[in-house]
């Protein structure tokens, strides 16, 4: 999933530097040898594709962790103590490096909120999804 979202990220630089182009905010542009799209209708095109590929990917990602118990077994528990403490270890230079295959509190907080964040987006996402479906079926968008 790393290397989907690795692909994804470039597609959409590539293409965000050509919907740049189309009107460039400062005094230069990209060579298009390092653009996608061609044109802002093709750019934009390959952002959105782009776009649903990182989340398609997060949702696979984000059902996988909890079907699997992934994100509890790794990021819980987490408490203010281990974090403060944490914190300040990372902060004066000795924070332990010892097992790298266990996160420190502050790490297992980052990565809780970033779930927590990525998971309310969805479902913000697929309200706008419902709106959009219900004023289509109330004919809304053919009266406009």
């Amino acid at each position: 999933m790393h290397w989907i979202n690795a692909v994804a990220m470039v597609l959409m630089i590539m293409s965000g530097w050509q919907i740049y182009n189309a009107s460039p905010l400062f005094g230069f542009k990209f060579s298009s040898s390092i653009t996608l799209g061609g044109w802002l209708g093709g750019a934009l095109l390959w952002h959105f594709a782009a776009m649903w590929l990182l989340m398609v990917n997060g949702l696979v990602y984000l059902a996988l962790g909890f079907a699997t118990g992934r994100f509890r077994k790794k990021l819980l528990p987490i408490t203010p103590e281990g974090v403060i403490s944490d914190a300040k270890a990372a902060l004066t230079g000795k924070l332990s490096h010892d097992d790298l295959t266990k996160y420190n509190y502050v790490q297992k907080l980052l990565y809780a909120g970033i779930i927590v964040v990525g998971v309310l987006i969805v479902l913000s996402g697929l309200a706008d999804l419902e709106a959009g479906a219900a004023a289509i079926s109330d004919g809304a968008v053919r009266r406009l």
